[in-house]
């Protein structure tokens, strides 16, 4: 009755205090006598009320009736509150509720509560062993396992024993790795780390009640953690169990992991990465103690390939941490805030110090730290020399290649074979040059088994492949040159020469023997498979030939350009003049104005007045030794364009020529206050240290006055002579490459020394082109000439010289390769490079008539002999994600403002090689003889190119379907062991990696590396 009774109160419409007052007396009407069947009703409405009440009055009431009459009727409740019950409730739940619903445990919990001094509870805990351990295999959510870990912990004898409590241990730290927290409110979050330490709680208990059970749980969170299944990513939730374990410990669990022989390198990589995660953990305690012990233990045993791997994995996630630290630091302002910002201060100057050539990471700290001390050279090269870490295998980037897809800008990385960042980042910018590549994928080349059709091979795969990075083995074994030493470093831009070298040549040995071969039918002619099996020689067909313009070759008609030297006799007024074709243009940094000597075997000739728009500098650069001897097959050949003896230039006619200095051979002479060219009518203070791309061109097309040592022969003299020589671009390529010398050799100290000047770079440059008014017969040479100056005093004389009129040609900055280091013999290379299709590119930001503006936004005087250059607009919005950085396997998205400041910034990363687009050029070389729909502006591979990529992304994709089945069958199987069974993946080959040659040992055998 009294059931009823309260079940009709607490539905009514009375009011809430009367509906108290009523509850009031029920519940102290509790302590009377009732009736079996009476106490058993009560039980069911307050059991109904507690779990599926409308509203928390109703659950309210259930909860002090059933307090109540349980507490004074407590055989009637052992008899209700059963095991069958209870069985009932966690296995098929209560009406609506679900089993896993957390009311239920709470309500198990309460009941516990109410027959501890009950005999049947012996029973219940029996069946509860078994109940938990099912409960927690189902990885329930981290409330309900914290309210589960709340009533173990109350009711410790429901916990398993023995086995079982190994079991389920191990079971509750795999409940914890799918722990994961949605939430975004500070108080949700409390409330998660609450949930998550009530959890930890619980196993430390069962870890001193059960010694035996913790060591296979900490083999378990060693099997989770070492995974290298990328889609499984244990929740950073585990941190909190390592405050529990025994600091005694440490020395026996680090000394059995750094021996096992069964832990791979790559499961110990994971693990390390992860246990570096858990330091950000709330509240962490001792997990720097275990990462720091982990570090030094595998530092004991030489496995620095870890260390690294673990250092450029993580180092992505250091930098945000690094800059709000320093603000954190900043604002505290305390004594011991400043001591140890400072030292982080320098360490962070280490880490960029030793590990250049990662700008998008570094420009970030550099910013948050601008304002505090910079540590010397000398300091940096002291720390980091300090407990060093020593890679004997040349492993520094294979964690980078480890990717299991392309990174998000789309494009494919270039796995490092061993110091071949060099030819990486030539590769990368080769492939950036849009027609270039165009043209490459669209040659006709199957079945040959030449170079060209190597690099069409490998920018296939650069375009389609679906890994992350390709190695391009098979490329750099055919293009290396012979002289290049395998797994050592090397110049880029000499690698570059050879390379554009073999591909002009190999084209027109392949055209040789078309022309000479009986059968012209059918074949390619690139396949040059006869220089090596004559027998084997394939037909050749005409029609396969690409179609290019009066004759070229495919690398003349994207890079070649002609260079016209003229030397006029001042004396007899002739003039000379030759051509000679060139691929780069190596521009030399003008003499420092403090290193410019009175007396030097050349004097330089100038009009009355002349001043100069040359700017100041502050390094002294002689010669570029690096090039001073280039290989044979860089010969030159020059053709006699004419002479004529009336003609003078006109500035020599409207100003009388005197002396005016002497300086070194090839240099310009500079008065006390200014640096005078002869070319220009323009000046520039000589405090003005700005250096620019324009800068060293004007330099390198500046008239040079022989005299003394160096006079010329002139034929009409019959005898030497003073004379003026002057070059100027008359055939201008479709892609001009810079090369900026950059390493001189010191005479006193007789080493090479690196130039590390800025330079800065503009967007769009305005070359100038001296086109002449009749053409002079097409070259065929090698395009690979020495500089310049290194041409013949002697030129032979010829009847007459066609009339020029200079013009400007815009090009677009396409690439730059960055050298970062202190030597050529060292160091590493990246590229910078962005999208350049024909008339789009570059063309959104700049005025219409390309007028020069300076880096600040000004307006330079902008003249005939002077390149004029289009700096980047800072009102102007850059195209979006245009700008990519490749570095080597690594390939991120980045800006030009980026590019612009990279050795303000890093002082040892500077461009080195520079290419830049004709703009508005449309120089696609593409053979009519493939046909396919384009898509998006690329042309359709041939089938043979194709089937290998297809061929080889089919197995790229089984060998992931394979690796993820491998390591969850191993994931799922693993015994308690320190064996993750992880699969692991073999390590790429080495990387020279992105550090400067003057740190550390130098060279890239054996770098010293600093993990931070």
């Amino acid at each position: 009755m009294m059931d009823k009774i309260l079940e009709a109160l607490i539905t009514s419409s009375h009011p809430l205090t009367v509906k108290k007052g009523i509850v009031k007396k029920v519940v102290d009407a509790a302590e009377n006598s009732v009736d079996r069947e009476q106490c058993k009703a009560m039980f069911d409405l307050t059991t109904r009320l507690i779990l599926i009440g409308e509203d928390n009055f109703q659950k309210q009431v259930g909860l002090q009736v059933l307090d109540a009459y349980a507490r004074y009727h407590r055989c009637e409740f052992e008899e209700f509150f059963n095991k069958g019950f209870i069985l009932n409730l966690l296995q098929q739940g209560y009406g609506s509720l679900d089993k896993k619903d957390i009311a239920i445990i709470d309500y198990i919990h309460m009941g516990l509560k109410l027959i501890m001094s009950c005999p049947s509870v012996l029973e219940i805990f029996g069946c509860m062993h078994t109940e938990v351990l099912r409960l927690v295999c189902e990885r329930p959510e981290p409330l309900l396992c914290a309210r589960l870990s709340e009533l173990l912990s109350d009711f410790v004898h429901c916990i398993p024993r023995g086995k079982s409590a190994v079991l389920f241990c191990q079971q509750l730290v795999r409940t914890i790795t799918q722990f994961q927290c949605n939430a975004t409110q500070e108080e949700e979050i409390r409330g998660f780390i609450s949930q998550v330490n009530k959890v930890s709680n619980l196993l430390q208990s069962i870890w001193k009640a059960e010694p035996g059970a913790l060591l296979p749980s900490l083999q378990e969170v060693f099997v989770i953690i070492s995974a290298t299944d990328s889609i499984f990513e244990p929740s950073i939730a585990l941190a909190s169990l390592v405050q529990h374990i025994p600091l005694q410990m440490i020395t026996v669990l680090i000394r059995s992991l750094i021996t096992d022989q069964n832990v791979k390198d790559a499961s110990m990589t994971c693990a390390l990465c992860r246990m570096i995660d858990w330091l950000s953990w709330p509240l962490a305690q001792h997990v720097e103690t275990w990462v720091i012990a982990l570090l030094k233990g595998l530092a004991s045993v030489q496995k620095f390939t870890i260390l690294i791997d673990v250092t450029l994995l993580k180092i992505e996630q250091i930098v945000p941490h690094i800059i709000k630290l320093v603000q954190f630091l900043k604002d505290e302002d305390s004594p011991t805030s400043k001591i140890f910002l400072m030292q982080l201060t320098e360490l962070m100057h280490c880490m960029m110090y030793q590990y250049s050539g990662f700008p998008d990471l570094y420009e970030p700290i550099l910013e948050a730290i601008k304002d505090l001390p910079k540590p010397s050279e000398e300091k940096m090269k002291m720390t980091l020399n300090q407990s060093a870490w020593t890679s004997h295998s040349n492993s520094l980037a294979s964690c980078l290649s480890r990717l299991s897809g392309k990174s998000e800008t789309g494009k494919t990385g270039l796995i490092n074979l061993g110091n071949t960042c060099y030819m990486n980042s030539v590769i990368q910018a080769l492939f950036m040059a849009t027609d270039f590549r165009r043209s490459v994928l669209s040659l006709n080349l199957n079945g040959a088994r030449s170079l060209m059709r190597k690099l069409q091979l490998l920018f296939a795969f650069l375009a389609h492949t679906q890994r992350a990075a390709y190695a391009p083995q098979s490329f750099f074994e055919e293009s290396r040159p012979p002289w290049f030493t395998p797994g050592s470093q090397q110049d880029c831009s000499e690698y570059l020469r050879f390379l554009l070298d073999r591909l002009h040549e190999e084209e027109k040995t392949c055209r040789i023997l078309h022309e000479n071969s009986p059968q012209s039918s059918s074949g390619s002619a690139y396949d040059c498979s006869s220089l090596e099996h004559p027998e084997e020689t394939p037909p050749l067909s005409q029609a396969n030939l690409p179609r290019v313009d009066d004759g070229k070759t495919l690398i003349e008609k994207m890079f070649g350009g002609k260079l016209q030297t003229t030397i006029h006799c001042l004396n007899c007024k002739s003039t000379s003049q030759k051509q000679e074709a060139f691929t780069d243009l190596s521009l030399a940094f003008p003499p420092c104005l403090e290193d410019v000597v009175e007396a030097g075997p050349t004097q330089l000739l100038a009009p009355a007045g002349y001043e100069s728009t040359m700017p100041h500098c502050h390094t002294a650069v002689v010669s570029d030794a690096l090039h001073s001897e280039p290989p044979l097959i860089h010969g030159v050949q020059v053709e006699e364009i004419g002479h004529g003896s009336e003609v003078v230039d006109d500035r020599l006619q409207k100003f009388p020529l005197q002396p005016i200095a002497s300086v070194d051979s090839c240099s310009l002479s500079v008065p006390s206050d200014k640096l005078v060219s002869v070319h220009s009518n323009k000046s520039i203070e000589q405090n003005d240290k700005t250096k620019s791309v324009p800068h060293l061109i004007n330099y390198f097309l500046a008239p040079e006055i022989l005299n003394g040592e160096n006079k010329y022969y002139c034929e009409k003299c019959a005898s030497l002579q003073n004379a003026q020589k002057v070059m100027q671009v008359v055939d201008e390529p479709e892609y001009l490459i810079l090369t900026l010398l950059r390493f001189s050799y010191d005479s006193k100290s007789h080493i090479r020394r690196k130039i590390l000047d800025d330079v800065a770079l503009p967007l769009v440059l305005q070359l100038p082109v001296e086109k002449t008014s009749s053409k002079s017969p097409a070259l065929s040479q090698s395009l690979l000439s020495d500089s310049p100056e290194n041409l013949p005093k002697k030129l032979k004389s010829s009847g007459s010289v066609d009339s020029s009129d200079s013009q400007p040609v815009s090009y677009l900055l396409s690439s730059i390769v960055v050298h970062s280091g202190m030597s050529s013999e060292s160091g590493h290379y990246y590229c910078y490079a962005r999208n350049t299709n024909s008339g789009s590119v570059g063309q959104l930001c700049y005025k219409a008539n390309l007028a020069g503006l300076s880096p600040q936004g000004c307006a330079t005087d902008n003249d005939d002999s002077n390149t004029s250059v289009i700096w980047h607009d800072p009102n102007c919005k850059e195209t979006s994600k245009e700008w990519f950085l490749f570095n080597d396997s690594r390939v991120t998205f980045t800006s030009f403002q980026s590019v612009q400041n990279i050795t303000s910034r890093f002082p040892k990363d500077t461009a080195y090689v520079l290419f830049y687009r004709k703009q508005g050029a449309n120089c696609g070389v593409y053979p009519g003889a493939i046909n396919g729909l384009w898509v998006n502006g690329e042309p359709p591979l041939q089938k043979e190119l194709m089937d290998a990529i297809t061929k080889d992304n089919k197995l790229y994709l089984q060998e992931q379907e394979l690796n993820a089945r491998t390591r969850a069958l191993q994931a799922s199987s693993a015994t308690c062991s320190f064996r993750p069974r992880g699969f692991d993946d073999s390590d790429p080959p080495g990387s020279c990696g992105p550090s400067g040659g003057g740190g550390g040992s130098g060279g890239f055998n054996t770098i010293s590396r600093l993990v931070f």
